[in-house]
């Protein structure tokens, strides 16, 4: 729900730009990469499709404390930067006026 959540934030921020970008859930990636380790997701800029890598999103991200917020908090962090990879952005210029609370 907050992969569902976030990427349809994005699409009304980023309309024309996300149009056409399919996003998935997989359990896990097939491989390991050396020196980085278990990908949380996986851009393919010419397929348009980004996907996100539940297990290793929750099992594997480090969190000071384990609460809903700061899961969710990882979940959206793994989004905005798929997203600002495919993008070619920075993740904190996909919605800036988002966290200017904090």
């Amino acid at each position: 729900m907050t992969i569902a959540s976030t990427v349809d934030y994005l699409r009304m921020v980023w309309p024309t730009e996300l149009a056409d970008v399919s996003f998935e859930v997989a359990p896990g990636p097939m491989d390991v990469i050396s020196g980085v380790g278990v990908e949380r997701y996986a851009v393919d800029a010419r397929a348009r499709r980004i996907t996100f890598f539940r297990l290793p999103i929750q099992r594997l991200s480090r969190l000071h404390r384990i609460d809903e917020l700061h899961q969710r908090m990882v979940i959206e962090s793994c989004v905005f930067r798929g997203v600002a990879e495919l993008l070619g952005k920075d993740p904190w210029d996909l919605a800036p006026d988002r966290f200017r609370h904090f």
